[in-house]
């Protein structure tokens, strides 16, 4: 469910009609809703109530936006963060170090000790050099770093190729059967707290067959672990729930993905870590534009052209993805085209033959579900620019996120005087 509604043949992002915001702010432009966002954060707390130890932290990847990551922090969750800037996101916008994991394989020795000087909660290392490393830096500092190995339990998660994570040719985590041998020399070192195992398949899965296999096979570890006499107090099991893109499509709920994780993790006894992201977000955003013009293509389907573009949207070029298209002021017309974007790119295709509402020249539109992997993998293609972002609260929005020009991004540019003249 979303706050994104029509009223009186008008869509709405809660009580704000979007035909407001794109006269007062432009187009395009991304607009969140608070209200989804808290309802989200809630019903996955809630899916998870029947564990007996939890800690919820969001995916910083899927929407960095600080006035997001705020809601969310007063919603009780936490940071699982994957860079330096996404860790100082986390803390500018109030999420507490020690409530912050530290995943993804390059981290940098600047970043390992940026997060041993913040405190945070725990560095899930992706690689026996990777802890190896963050020992000697946190031995010489006088610390200890809280850490879980992460495992590639190769499992195909079913889903996209670019976004699963543990298969055993992608580049997260190290082997399962190699896990014991690593968690064990890196017990020994003085600079880390090895105190967990963490697991974490893909993104976007509609299926919870393979997260319960995974899960099985991270217990068998655990049990291992602990039958070496090596401490397992937590389990980190990631994210990856998938949300639905498509009108009608049906995604396991976080009360099913709750039992399941229940009935697996039973005798486990440790702190259970969840890092949700795009079920957070996901639907809690959409990406708002105009039609520059529908281009008349001889007897096949004309192309609307929409201000919008892949370089503000890139889901749909890099994954083949779909987002639901729907005017603003439908009409109750329809018809079947191409909708795309000004970029000088063939790639810059958002849908092919979709069948949608009739649109001319200067009406507004929305891409569904674009809260997550929206804006922030935007870039300034074409020298296009960034769009805003806007958080509607109730009947009230703020722009949460500037317009940055081209002129802006060109003005951080340098010619060197030896060209000059």
């Amino acid at each position: 469910m979303d706050h994104f509604e029509l009223r009186n043949g008008e869509l709405y992002a809660e009580d704000v009609p979007l035909a407001r915001i794109a006269a007062e702010i432009g187009t395009p432009v991304y607009v969140y809703s608070r209200a989804t966002l808290e309802r989200h954060a809630r019903v996955f707390r809630e899916g998870l109530s029947m564990l007996p130890k939890a800690h919820l932290a969001f995916a910083v990847k899927s929407n960095p936006n600080l006035a997001v990551l705020k809601i969310l922090q007063r919603e009780g969750y936490g940071a699982d963060v994957v860079s330096g800037g996404e860790l100082e996101r986390a803390l500018r916008a109030g999420m507490p170090a020690e409530d912050v994991v530290f995943s993804g394989v390059g981290k940098t020795a600047r970043e390992l000790l940026r997060g041993i000087e913040a405190g945070i909660g725990q560095f899930n290392i992706e690689s026996e050099e990777e802890g190896r490393e963050l020992a000697a830096i946190a031995e010489a500092m006088g610390a200890s770093a809280p850490c879980a190995l992460r495992v590639n339990p190769d499992i195909d998660a079913g889903t996209h190729d670019k976004i699963s994570t543990g298969k055993a040719d992608n580049k997260f985590g190290v082997p399962i059967d190699e896990a014991p041998g690593i968690y064990a020399r890196l017990s020994s070192l003085p600079g880390l707290d090895m105190r967990g195992v963490a697991v974490h398949i893909g993104s976007q899965l509609s299926d919870l067959a393979p997260l319960e296999k995974a899960f099985t096979r991270l217990g068998r570890l655990i049990a291992e672990l602990r039958a070496a006499g090596l401490k397992v107090t937590h389990a980190d099991l990631g994210g990856g729930l998938g949300v639905p893109y498509k009108a009608g499509e049906v995604m396991p709920s976080p009360a099913e993905y709750g039992e399941m994780v229940a009935r697996v993790t039973k005798d486990w006894d440790v702190t259970l870590m969840f890092e949700p992201g795009r079920v957070i977000a996901g639907n809690a955003g959409i990406l708002l534009t105009s039609v520059v013009r529908v281009k008349r293509n001889g007897n096949r389907d004309p192309f609307v052209i929409v201000d919008a573009a892949m370089n503000d949207l890139a889901r749909p070029a890099l994954y083949g993805s779909w987002h639901d298209f729907d005017a603003v002021r439908p009409t109750g017309a329809k018809m079947t085209a191409n909708i795309v974007g000004p970029i000088c790119e063939t790639g810059d295709t958002f849908a092919m033959g979709r069948h949608m509402d009739a649109l001319e020249a200067g009406d507004l539109a929305v891409f569904r579900t674009a809260g997550a992997y929206g804006a922030t993998m935007a870039s300034s293609y074409n020298s296009r620019g960034f769009v805003p972002e806007v958080l509607v609260d109730g009947d009230r929005y703020a722009v949460v996120a500037d317009r940055i020009a081209p002129e802006a991004i060109a003005d951080a540019e340098r010619v060197p005087d030896w060209l000059l003249g």
